[in-house]
């Protein structure tokens, strides 16, 4: 044991164990975040059998760990290369380029976990490319954008929904179709109030 942590504590050996340590921590976001969501969405509205159900959890947790643990060992892989290939000191470009090689690689599937890894991550990416700019003190933080924003994005989806669902995102589809759509129909008190359908 006392072999083992010197080796993981020598500073040689640092940046080779941050791929590592990238790689698990990768796998163990991926399962807290994707398992409650899986569950949850699975449970409310998939059907089938219990087992089914129980499956199509694990696939879609082992399959976001997966996704987030291949994607922190490829950009933290490629990070070191660039910066070993530059005498040992890192530019601003290797994150993209890092970035960019582990996205192709890992997440070019058009399938509906990828889907939802990068539309999340697209939203953040927006916000903070608006916010850059006041960030930098290029210019002045706007007033009162937030509800300008939030109007702006309800009524876009709401517009699409209305006129063009196949649009959407699946999740989102369904999601809106159980709020927005199922409420215009119930035959009896039950279904009105207590059961969609």
């Amino acid at each position: 044991m006392d072999l083992l942590r010197a080796i993981i504590l020598d500073p040689q050996y640092h940046d080779v164990l941050t791929i590592l340590k990238g790689a698990r921590n990768g796998i163990v976001y991926g399962a807290k975040v994707r398992f409650p969501h899986a569950l949850v969405m699975t449970f409310m509205f998939k059907s089938g059998s219990l087992k089914s159900k129980l499956k199509n959890i694990f696939m879609a947790t082992k399959q976001h760990a997966q996704n987030l643990g291949m994607f922190a060992t490829i950009y933290k892989t490629v990070m070191l290369l660039l910066r070993n290939a530059n005498q040992g000191k890192q530019e601003e470009f290797h994150a993209f380029i890092a970035g960019a090689i582990g996205g192709l690689i890992v997440f070019k599937d058009n399938k509906s976990i990828n889907q939802q890894i990068i539309l999340y991550l697209f939203s953040r990416v927006a916000v903070a490319l608006v916010k850059l700019p006041v960030h930098k003190n290029y210019i002045k933080e706007p007033k009162h954008t937030f509800p300008i924003f939030a109007a702006v994005v309800w009524g876009i989806v709401m517009w699409l929904f209305q006129h063009d669902d196949s649009t959407l995102q699946s999740s989102l589809r369904s999601s809106m179709v159980y709020i927005y759509r199922d409420s215009d129909h119930w035959t009896s008190l039950k279904t009105l109030l207590w059961h969609n359908k």
